[in-house]
């Protein structure tokens, strides 16, 4: 495969150093990235009164991240990297262990937030060449909508130990996302206060930055009429399972054969609880198995049956993402029992895990496969020693990838649902309602 044109690695340097640890590499790409907002920040000239701050914020969220990548197991770690180790460019800080748990303690998440929204815009750029464009090319974006608890994690921590089983009143809450399918990065992150919270509370305030035209997976914990029914007034595409019982008449058959359906129905068949819009029912059957999916994509051309098993099964992507943070990052070794410090933990962690997702976007690019080909449990565990030969990390990797089993066909499910011919198909009635009064039941 021809290289010469490939563009810059999503970790090279500005100075163009690839060599190292894949630790180091990331650990240059956060300095270039943090660098660059030197210029922007002047703690000095805040206006507020007192001294400045001795260690100023850049550096002390600087010293986090280092700290999350490289494993390190507290609080006590990032004071010994700050005030004797000596992080980059920055001097030695005369701090007591307790200043800096006191600034972590009352500083909060703001300012991470925004450096993991810089970083993020840059790796958005960089990964524009390897985005998987044929994925629903109808859509302006393919995202994954869902949430994952703190709970389980947090109760590592000793105060939390002798919590009983189902108590998460003491722990930190929650995370709802939105992942990117077609980059493989997070787009939106937003902490929630508790954990039994209803996924769909936060759902609508999380995709509405999205652009028009935007296809939005989410599983059954999402499922709602009222749900369904804004997401097609404002503009976006939409697929889920379709939950069982949930009753529906059938408006129009495109296709029907045995166990295999395409149609056009009515979601909630009672004036009780009934949708506005319309929806496109498709049911297949493999072995013993029925699947049944629903979308307010009504044309079976622009959204063939086949390709919506293929890309409902991506909806797993945000998955595989949370447990990359909560596995492979350590996010289970939280540093406090305070919330603002482990959610300080949970953005530095982020921050790294959008870097790592990047690097396997770009191997699996080059390399002209599916990123979950590229083995991220691999690809954390062999860089380093890749790297320690005095090689290319990212271009050994792609180079022996298949060779050493890297890369390799992923071992994820994949449901092949029948592949329908056009010419089989009923066209829809140009005069059929697709939309009527909705009543929602009570229902959010």
């Amino acid at each position: 495969m021809n290289t010469q044109n490939q563009p810059k690695s999503v970790l090279s340097s500005k100075n163009g150093d690839n060599s190292g640890s894949m630790t180091s590499q990331i650990e240059a790409f956060l300095r270039d990235a943090i660098e660059s907002l030197e210029s922007e920040v002047d703690e000095d000239r805040t206006g507020k009164p007192g001294r400045p701050r001795i260690l100023s914020s850049l550096c002390l969220w600087s010293g986090l991240l280092v700290c999350v990548l490289h494993g390190f197991s507290g609080q006590l770690s990032l004071w010994r990297l700050l005030t004797v180790e000596k992080l980059w460019s920055y001097p030695r800080f005369t701090l007591s262990d307790q200043a800096i748990y006191k600034r972590l303690a009352n500083d909060g998440t703001a300012e991470l937030e925004a450096l993991f929204g810089r970083i993020s815009a840059v790796l958005h750029e960089r990964l524009e060449p390897f985005k998987l464009e044929k994925l629903a090319s109808f859509a302006s974006e393919v995202v994954a909508l869902d949430c994952t608890t703190l709970d389980k994690v947090a109760r590592y921590l000793p105060a939390l130990r002798e919590l009983p089983t189902g108590d998460s009143q003491l722990l930190p809450g929650k995370l709802a996302a939105l992942f990117d399918i077609r980059r493989q990065q997070w787009l939106r992150i937003q902490s929630i206060d508790n954990p039994n919270e209803n996924e769909r509370v936060t759902a609508r305030d999380m995709v509405a930055m999205l652009p028009k035209g935007a296809l939005i997976l989410a599983d059954l914990g999402y499922f709602s009429f009222a749900w369904f029914d804004h997401l097609t007034d404002q503009g976006y595409w939409w697929l889920s399972r379709l939950r069982q019982k949930t009753s529906y008449k059938v408006i129009h058959t495109y296709y029907k054969d045995n166990n295999t359906f395409d149609g056009v129905i009515w979601l909630g068949k009672y004036n009780a609880d009934k949708a506005s819009h319309a929806v496109r029912l498709v049911q297949f059957q493999v072995g013993t198995q029925t699947y049944r999916y629903i979308t307010n994509v009504l044309d079976p051309q622009l959204l063939p049956m086949a390709d919506i098993a293929k890309i409902y099964a991506r909806r797993w992507d945000i998955e595989i993402a949370f447990k990359l943070i909560k596995r492979y990052l350590n996010l289970h070794l939280l540093w406090s029992c305070k919330t603002t410090v482990i959610l300080q933990q949970v953005w530095a962690v982020l921050i790294i895990s959008q870097i790592l997702q990047g690097l396997r976007m770009e191997i699996a690019g080059r390399a002209e496969v599916d990123p979950f080909d590229v083995s991220m449990q691999l690809l954390i565990q062999y860089l380093p020693k890749l790297a320690a030969k005095g090689e290319d990390p990212i271009e050994t990797f792609i180079k022996y990838g298949r060779q050493a089993r890297f890369i390799r066909p992923s071992s994820r499910l994949r449901t092949e649902a029948p592949t329908i011919p056009p010419d089989l198909f009923i066209p829809l009635p140009p005069d059929l309602i697709l939309i009527r009064k909705p009543r929602y039941a009570g229902k959010t």
